[in-house]
Order: structure tokens, then sequence, then C-alpha cells
């Protein structure tokens, strides 16, 4: 019987509608001293710390929000934008925050991945969708991630085919169904099951996509 632990952790996929009429999302390259994954592209995001209960109970009057509380954190620490009641803004501190917390339906969950046992570091997931307002640019922190922009989906996808990006599994797999989002509107709508990689697409897809997988 497996027994390491599984650690809580949380995605937030910041969404605004597209200039090209497609959606683009926010996402991030991991920093090459990160000790999972590094150099690879995801979502804002990282594991659950104690504090986030608090911060749950703080804003959303529920410490049971515990990873919707992390998505939000998690957002502000990487890339410097803070989610309040009446917008997605630039910011450096939880007091912008805690000056004007959002609703818990601000922070929609898409979807959820529980890594299987046989995954070296298991997370238990959520993935959040959060909309931005046109003009809102990330700062990437430059210690948990190097670079932070906005892309469609299809473009993500497309540098990742080119081997431009390494993405792993549960974002690739995530990308794709967003992809599929012709607006902003359906992103935020979005929910899906998610699943493990078949044997065929263990053997087919390239290893990184993998990187965690025997």
């Amino acid at each position: 019987m497996d027994e390491r632990p599984i650690r809580e952790a949380s995605a937030a996929i910041c969404v605004r509608d597209g200039g090209s009429g497609e959606p683009e999302v926010l996402v991030v390259q991991r920093s090459a001293a990160s000790r999972f994954l590094p150099g690879y592209i995801s979502f804002p995001g990282g594991a659950i710390e104690p504090d986030d209960r608090d911060l749950a109970r703080r804003w959303f009057g529920d410490a049971s929000e515990g990873q919707r509380a992390a998505a939000i954190r998690e957002l502000l620490e990487e890339v410097g934008l803070a989610l309040t009641s009446s917008r997605l803004r630039s910011a450096s501190e939880l007091e912008a925050i805690d000056a004007d917390p959002p609703g818990v339906g601000a922070v929609a969950e898409v979807c959820r991945w529980v890594a299987p046992p046989e995954v070296s570091v298991r997370f238990d997931a959520r993935y959040f969708a959060i909309h931005a307002p046109a003009g809102v640019e990330p700062v990437a922190d430059g210690r948990e991630v190097d670079r932070a922009w906005w892309t469609s989906p299809r473009e993500l996808l497309t540098g990742w085919t080119d081997g431009e990006h390494k993405l792993y599994w549960p974002t690739w797999f995530t990308v794709r169904r967003l992809a599929a989002c012709a607006s902003e509107a359906e992103v935020m709508g979005l929910r899906f099951e998610t699943r493990e990689p078949t044997e065929e697409e263990q053997t087919t897809m390239p290893r990184h996509v993998m990187e965690s997988v025997p």
C-alpha cells in the first residue's frame, strides 16, 4: 500500500478575451532552480500552505476553501496579480485582497487532478478559472517563475508541438480542453473530468510530458 502523503495544490487559469477573437490564458515558465518540473510551462500555482486555510476564512468565511485561497495567493506571489471583488489587478501585498476579497464564484473550479500512486511527487490539485480584464499584465517574481505571459491555448500547443515548450501531462491535457473553447465565457464555464494517459500515450508522447510517470 502506498503511504506517501498527497499534498493539496492549486492552479489559477486566468483568462481574458484575446484580440484575435480567441481566449487567452496566463501561463508561466517555472524557474530552472525549481525542485518540481524546472523550466516547464504551467499555470500560476503550487502546494497549499498552512496559512491558506486562514486566508480562506478571511476571504470566504470558510476555512475549507483553502485550495481556492492558495490559487489566489500563488497568483499574487508569482506574477503580482491580486484578485479582488471588483477585478483582477496588479498588487504586491495580501492587504490588497484583504481590503476587497473576492467571492467564491469568482474562482470557478474547472478540474481536479489527483496524481496516481506511481507518480514520484503526488499532488491533489484543483484548477480554478479567473476572469481577467484587458490591460492587466503579469510580472514574474524571478524566483519561482522566470517568465509570465498571455497566450492562446492553441498558440501554446503549437509551441509545444514545435519543441519550444515543455508541458507536463495535467497541463497538456488541460490546455487541450481550453483550446476547444471559443471565448473567455466558455473557459469560465468549462468543467471536465481528468484522466491518466493510456499505455499508447505513454509510449507515443514525448518523454517530458510523462516526466513523473515510469
